[in-house]
Order: structure tokens, then sequence, then C-alpha cells
């Protein structure tokens, strides 16, 4: 296995080189990500930063940088190009680790999912089933964006996968979980949004004053389970009082 049989390589404009992942997202994929990653690393190349998302890694580089290591006329990028190309040809073994589990608790419905019923109304199932079927399993996040601490999660079942709103709300609140096309996640920050809302978690994804305030990090897991209203402002609570401590 090398890491060409899977990616593509191009400029993005002068100072930096595009390497996208041709397949669909899949955990293997993430883990030959972070290989390649550790791979240019190594290999202490003249570049500035390695940006990675969600199926593309990004190297920038300054050009006047690199050309103090060429010794002919070549161009920077042709120069820096040859030199991943080359890492992009090795053999390579990609190994998948169990990351740990973060497990969060959801109070679906009501108030908190207003649109659990719509769910489950599109599916032909009942709330309870789309609850059973979206704790029913655990979620890998590749990365985070879009928002401070804003997982984007793979592991949806396909047969919960929901088209998004035809009109987006204005106001979403933090810890809202939902459901847009093949995907589910929880809004770390109150935002506007045009995911499908099921549910609501009392607890914090992004907590800027804290020394770590993104809860998750892309290469874990999550899992969720139900609760109750009551358990819900029970644990609220106590996340306030942790955070005012």
């Amino acid at each position: 296995m090398r890491f060409s049989e899977y990616t593509t390589i191009s400029p993005m404009g002068d100072a930096a080189i595009r390497i996208e992942f041709n397949e669909a997202m899949s955990v293997q994929q993430y883990h030959m990500m972070q290989l390649l990653i550790q791979h240019i690393e190594d290999a202490e190349l003249p570049y500035e930063e390695i940006v990675p998302s969600f199926q593309v890694i990004t190297i920038l580089f300054n050009p006047l940088d690199v050309k103090k290591k060429i010794h002919n006329r070549q161009n920077p990028y042709q120069w820096l190009e040859e030199k991943i190309c080359i890492i992009l040809q090795q053999e390579i073994i990609v190994t998948e680790q169990m990351e740990e589990v973060v497990e969060i608790p959801v109070c679906y419905g009501g108030e908190f999912g207003p649109d659990l019923e719509e769910v489950a109304n599109y599916h032909g199932i009942t709330p309870g089933e789309v609850i059973q079927k979206h704790t029913g399993r655990d979620y890998f996040v590749y990365m985070l964006g879009f928002a401070p601490g804003f997982p984007y999660l793979g592991g949806l079942d396909e047969s919960l996968a929901t088209p998004r709103k035809q009109t987006p709300r204005l106001k979403i609140e933090a810890g809202s979980v939902g459901i847009a096309g093949s995907q589910t996640g929880v809004y770390s920050i109150e935002t506007p949004g045009g995911w499908q809302i099921i549910g609501r978690t009392p607890t914090a994804l992004f907590t800027p004053e804290a020394e770590n305030p993104t809860l998750l990090r892309a290469g874990v897991w999550i899992r969720f389970y139900p609760i109750s209203i009551e358990e819900y402002h029970a644990l609220k609570g106590e996340s306030l009082c942790q955070s005012l401590a």
C-alpha cells in the first residue's frame, strides 16, 4: 500500500500544496492522513504549516525559504512537490487503534429536540426508534471545524439520513444535537444553523476560559446515551457549578 494510490497532489496558489484523498472518508483513511502528516513532519521539509481537513492536507510554504534549498533553476513548488511525491510513493502499513470513547448524555425530543418527530415521520418510524438508532452506535470524530469545538462525525445509521431544514434557524442553542444529510453533530456554541435538531446535551463542548477549551478532538469516538429532562437539568447544574469553581 502506498499513499500515492489514494491521493491527488496539486498546487494551491504559489505558496501551498494540496493533497486530496480520493475515496469516501473512513476511519482507515483518517489514520492514513495522520500517518502521511507524520511522514511529512519527519522529512523536515521547509514548510510553514500543515493544515489537515476532512479529506485534504494543505501544506503552506514560503517560496523564498524553499528557494534557499534549491541549487538549480527549479521553482519552489516543483522542488517541494518532488520531495512530497517521494513520500507518497513509500510503502506503508495503516493500523487502526481504538481511541477513547467520550460518552455524551442527550435529552431527546420536547423543547430540546423540536425536529425529532419530523425526522421520525420522514423515515416512517417512531421517535423512540430514532433515539434507539441514534444511540445504538459509536461515532468517530474526524475533525473539529465550522465553530470552535464542533465535531464532524462519521457513523450515522444510513436509515436516519435526513435533509437539512429548508429554512435555517437564526438561533440554535449550544449543546443541540442534530442530523443533516448523512451526518450527525453537536452544536458547540449558539449559532444559526439548518440541521434537524433531535435533542440537546448538558455537556459543554467548548469552554473558552478552560486550559483545554474543547472537550473533543479528532480521533476519538462519541457515544450518545438518552437522559430525562430531570437528569438534563441536574447535569447542567453540575456543569455550571464546575465552571464557576
